[in-house]
C-alpha cells in the first residue's frame, strides 16, 4: 500500500502499511503484526509492478512488470538515516506506541516481488555493509518477504545465500497447494512443481519460513481438497529433509486493492486455529496473526 504519511510526530500502527515516508523513495518504517514490532521496509518495486497479482493485495494501482531501476545511492542514503534515526534518534518515542518500540528487522519486501529487481543482489550486499557501519544489534534480523517465483535464477540464489549471513530469513509465499488455486488466488501460472523446488532452494541457502494468507472468497474458505493438498505438501517437503522455520498463518489485516476486493471476509479465528494445530501434527512451529 502506498500513501503519503500525514506527519512526522503521527504514531504508526499495525493497519498502515504506507511505505511511503517523509520523502523518502525506497525505505519506510511500519509496526509489523508478523515481525511483533518495527519493521524497516525497502520497497524496490516503486512503481507497483509485480510478477503476480494476488487478490488480497493491499497494493493500489498493481500492475504486471518488473520494478524500475533502483538508485543505490539514494537507497543506501535513506536506509542509513532510518537507523539512526530508530537506533539513536527519537523516532520510537516518536512514532511507535508503548509495547513496540524495538526494532525487529529490515525487510526487503515492498510493492512488488523484490528480487524481481536487477540489483537484487548488490541491494543484499549494501543492506550487509550498511548494517556493519551503523552497528545495527544482531538481534535485528534481515528479512526477504518474497513469491519465491525467481529463486531458481542464480543471481537470486547467490543473494539469498549472502543473506544468510546477515542474521537473515526467507519468509516464502505459498497461499495454496494445487496450480488451480494458485492460479485462483495468485493469478500466476507458477505451478507446485516450481514452488517445491524454489522452496528447497531458498531452504537449502537461508532460514525460511512459509507464509501463508487465509481468507474467505464469496463466504468460502480453502475446500477440502485445498486443505489436504497444502497439508501433504508440507508432509511431503519435511520427508525429503528440507529443513522449514515453520508456518506463518495470517489472516486479511487491510483491505484490498484488488477487483476481488468485495468478495473477501476474513477468515474465523477458530478454523484459523484448527488449521495450525493440523499443521503442528507435521512437526512444524506455527504463528497465528489472525
Amino acid at each position: 500500500m502506498s500513501g503519503q504519511a500525514s506527519g512526522m510526530n503521527v504514531p504508526l500502527h499495525s493497519a498502515d502499511h504506507s511505505r511511503t515516508y517523509e520523502g523518502f523513495t525506497y525505505v519506510y518504517p511500519v509496526v509489523s503484526r508478523r515481525a511483533g514490532g518495527v519493521s524497516i521496509g525497502v520497497n524496490l518495486n516503486t512503481n507497483n509492478a509485480c510478477n503476480w497479482r494476488c487478490i488480497y493485495c493491499q497494493v493500489p494501482n498493481l500492475t504486471r512488470g518488473a520494478p524500475l531501476a533502483v538508485d543505490m545511492e539514494k537507497l543506501e542514503s535513506e536506509l542509513r538515516a532510518m537507523l539512526r534515526d530508530v537506533l539513536n534518534g527519537d523516532f520510537m518515542s516518536r512514532r511507535v506506541p508503548a509495547g513496540g518500540r524495538q526494532l525487529h528487522d529490515i525487510a526487503l519486501s515492498g510493492n512488488g516481488e523484490p528480487t524481481s529487481a536487477r540489483e537484487f543482489g548488490g541491494v543484499v550486499d549494501m543492506i550487509g555493509h550498511v548494517r556493519r557501519q551503523e552497528s545495527v544489534p544482531d538481534a535485528v534480523k534481515t528479512v526477504l518477504i518474497t513469491n519465491g517465483s525467481l529463486m531458481h535464477r542464480p543471481m537470486v540464489g547467490r543473494a539469498v545465500a549472502a543473506l544468510a549471513k546477515l542474521h537473515g530469513e526467507v519468509w516464502f509465499k505459498i497461499d495454496r497447494a494445487t496450480d488451480a488455486a494458485m492460479r485462483k488466488v495468485n493469478n500466476t501460472r507458477t505451478g507446485m512443481s516450481r514452488v517445491h523446488s524454489n522452496l528447497v532452494i531458498a531452504a537449502n541457502a537461508c532460514p525460511t519460513w512459509i507464509q501463508t494468507c487465509i481468507f474467505l472468497l464469496d463466504g468460502l474458505g480453502p475446500d477440502d481438497a485445498e486443505r489436504l493438498a497444502y497439508l501433504e505438501f508440507l508432509r511431503k517437503t519435511l520427508a525429503e529433509g528440507v529443513v522449514l522455520q515453520g508456518v506463518m498463518l495470517y489472516g486479511l489485516a487491510r483491505p484490498s486493492h484488488q477487483p476481488e476486493a468485495p468478495r473477501l471476509a476474513r477468515f474465523p479465528v477458530a478454523q484459523m486455529e484448527e488449521m495450525a494445530r493440523e499443521i503442528r501434527r507435521l512437526g512444524l512451529k506455527v504463528i497465528v496473526t489472525p
